[in-house]
């Protein structure tokens, strides 16, 4: 969604450039587990046997909105959707075989997160009749951007907004409750990953830190994948817009933290605290969050190497180094002392 070149006006090709609405890491969107399997349609798709959409297609909603098929750009990758790129205002998002519930869900939460004050593009349409295109799509609003660099603090304030929104506001919306630490601990040790000292310590480790919040808070409305390459900022790195909803749902607000480097999240979980009040604490919610990062950190040992993809949580053992660089670098209170 970020600035494009225009191209002569065909209506025949479609052309295809890199991508602000880059492809989610589909490692995280499975709950935490050892399986170490991609889900058959990520699979599929990797293997390219998900069919494209048409050129003529995507020109006809383009045509339907003012828009002429030589401003239309496709962003190349993304999972869950293709994405294209409709003159300087607009942007086609088209489910996946697979993804259309996805999508949907994204049309209930995008309102709500709007209304709360988030900075998300509004949507212009959503057509699920297969009329135009042969699969459920949303036009957007196109916000101009391109991933940051650093994570913006300003992505603090947006995610105390969201945050406000419970499960009241949203009824039927999927729920995450997190999964069962010291269950993959001991399925780990059993098929040999861990020996059984180091399966002992990290019992004990996850019963410490469960001491330390309230696993049973009210669950609220989460983004479900908050990473760099859904956000799209200024080159001056201001923020100007959180993507892509489809793995959005209610759940505990440490998930929103699971999917940043504990660098990003260590630096911007203060201003965090500040924007909701004096009722959180700082160090209960750190607990939770490093909770997240400790049991989704075992559950991605047994996963197979996924090269090719740029987001950090990709290769198997990154959110394990990722962990033990955080701890090593000294990280400040009070992290030091969930350890």
């Amino acid at each position: 969604m970020g600035e494009r070149d225009e191209v002569p006006d065909r209506a025949d090709e479609v052309p295809t450039v890199s991508a602000d609405d880059a492809p989610a890491d589909m490692a995280d969107k499975m709950p935490a587990q050892v399986t170490g399997q991609l889900p058959d349609r990520v699979r599929a798709d990797l293997a390219g046997q998900v069919a494209g959409v048409p050129p003529e297609q995507v020109a006809a909603v383009a045509r339907r909105h003012g828009v002429r098929s030589g401003q239309v750009l496709e962003a190349a990758g993304g999972v869950a959707n293709r994405g294209f790129v409709l003159g300087e205002q607009l942007f086609l998002r088209v489910a996946r075989p697979g993804f259309e519930a996805d999508l949907g869900k994204e049309t209930t939460v995008i309102p709500v997160a709007r209304f709360a004050g988030v900075l998300t593009p509004a949507i212009v349409e959503y057509d699920e009749s297969r009329t135009l295109i042969d699969a459920p799509y949303v036009v957007m609003e196109r916000v101009h951007g391109t991933e940051p660099t650093e994570v913006p603090i300003a992505l603090a304030e947006q995610l105390a907004r969201l945050h406000q929104v419970q499960e009241a506001d949203l009824p039927g919306l999927p729920q995450d409750g997190g999964g069962d630490p010291w269950r993959t601990v001991s399925d780990l040790a059993a098929r040999g990953y861990l020996d059984p000292g180091t399966a002992n310590w990290l019992t004990g480790w996850f019963i410490r830190l469960a001491d330390r919040f309230d696993r049973n808070e009210p669950l609220v409305l989460i983004h479900g994948d908050v990473a760099a390459h859904n956000l799209l900022a200024t080159p001056t790195g201001e923020l100007t817009a959180l993507i892509d909803w489809g793995d959005t749902a209610l759940a505990p607000r440490a998930m929103d933290f699971a999917k940043l480097p504990l660098d990003d999240v260590a630096t911007i979980l203060p201003h965090y605290i500040r924007c909701v009040g004096s009722a959180t604490r700082e160090e209960e919610l750190a607990a939770a969050i490093l909770w997240l990062h400790v049991e989704w950190a075992l559950g991605k040992l047994t996963a197979a190497p996924w090269p090719g993809q740029r987001h950090w949580t990709a290769p198997p053992a990154s959110r394990l180094l990722g962990l033990l660089k955080f701890f090593a670098s000294g990280p400040p209170p009070p992290w030091t002392d969930l350890t």
